[in-house]
């Protein structure tokens, strides 16, 4: 068991903060018809919309709020057509998951829309969540809750609110995600060093897989394999989807951020936020396994990675930096950084 101390209070019935527009939180001026990175700043509580026809800064939509409707430390995000999911932890996980002290934190669900930066629906979780992600079919939100304990997942329907499954997990539940086929589910139980499997139809669990040293996430391969940071481990384990087993366990040498696989260019990305770099794989068919290719400087706290369609453009946020890097995918190089909110953490990309 991690060093993570969680005394995390239930709370029975889930409260739908905020159900409509909070023109409070909108830039009045935002319209984004166009292929847009959405970045989550932490610190500043806001999204920042950068226009990827010429990867300048288009607006900044505000979260914060006040009262029961407050947001604090938005995390990781995820989209669905026009709208945006953010996992709402309440506390900053810049650091690492390692020795966090988590005791009656609650969690959020923030739905906003793409367009124009308004607030859908703010509801208050029983626990605090690394993240929130629509579905496969975007019929779902699934939501992780953290506890030393009794995770669990909540998943919702996207349209009503209503709490549709719950679903037992292992300890310390932190980011889900799913497979490129959209038919599985995978939690990483930090506390556990394992990932539960879930069907995403029946919602039925259908194995629990051994990793590394307190997999924080098992992030999607297009190639049909969920590559998996260990943090306290410093590896990767590659899981293969087919056959629920790992295929191999990358050895880092570093605290890995995240690992991203860029599909056109067959290469896996992991960040190292204390070096503010990130490395990058190459697959050798001949020894079938991932060779280490090199690393390039992107900033500070270098952390998430989300590449366009063609793969040729890489994002990547840097924590400590307060920017996001714009990154050649060819020849491995900046081409340009742009300044954003404070403690930047999750992007996604929609074209």
């Amino acid at each position: 068991m991690k060093n993570i101390s969680i005394v995390a209070s239930f709370i029975g019935v889930l409260f739908l903060a905020s159900c409509n527009s909070n023109d409070d939180n909108m830039d009045m001026n935002l319209n984004v018809d166009y292929p847009a990175a959405y970045i989550v700043n932490g610190e500043d509580a806001s999204v920042t919309v950068v226009r990827l026809s010429n990867n300048e800064v288009a607006g900044t939509i505000p979260l914060m709020g006040t009262g029961s409707d407050m947001i604090m430390w938005p995390h990781h995000i995820s989209s669905h057509q026009n709208h945006l999911a953010i996992g709402v932890p309440g506390m900053d996980l810049s650091a690492g998951h390692s020795g966090l002290n988590t005791s009656g934190m609650n969690g959020k669900l923030l739905v906003i829309d793409a367009m124009n930066g308004s607030i859908i629906k703010n509801i208050n979780l029983p626990l605090m969540n690394h993240n929130s992600i629509y579905s496969p079919n975007g019929n779902e939100i699934w939501v992780p809750q953290m506890d030393e304990m009794n995770s669990k997942v909540l998943v919702y329907d996207a349209n009503t609110n209503a709490l549709l499954n719950t679903i037992n997990v292992g300890m310390m539940a932190a980011e889900l995600t799913f497979s490129s086929d959209g038919t599985k589910a995978y939690v990483a139980n930090g506390d556990d060093d394992s990932i539960t499997v879930i069907n995403t139809t029946t919602k039925a669990i259908i194995t629990t897989i051994a990793v590394g040293d307190n997999p924080v996430g098992a992030w999607t391969g297009s190639n049909g394999k969920m590559y998996v940071d260990n943090e306290d481990g410093q590896t990767i384990s590659v899981i293969d989807v087919a056959t629920n087993s790992v295929d191999e366990t990358i050895t880092l040498g570093f605290m890995p951020g995240i690992a991203s696989y860029n599909g056109p260019k067959n290469e896996l990305w992991v960040s190292d936020p204390m070096a503010g770099k990130v490395h990058y794989w190459t697959w050798d068919a001949g020894m079938s396994m991932w060779m280490h290719g090199n690393s390039f400087n992107t900033g500070a706290g270098a952390h998430a990675i989300a590449f366009t369609t063609d793969g040729n453009t890489a994002y990547i946020t840097n924590q400590t930096a307060n920017t996001v890097s714009v990154v050649n995918t060819t020849n491995h190089s900046v081409i340009k950084t742009i300044n954003v909110g404070r403690k930047p953490n999750g992007i996604v990309i929609k074209m």
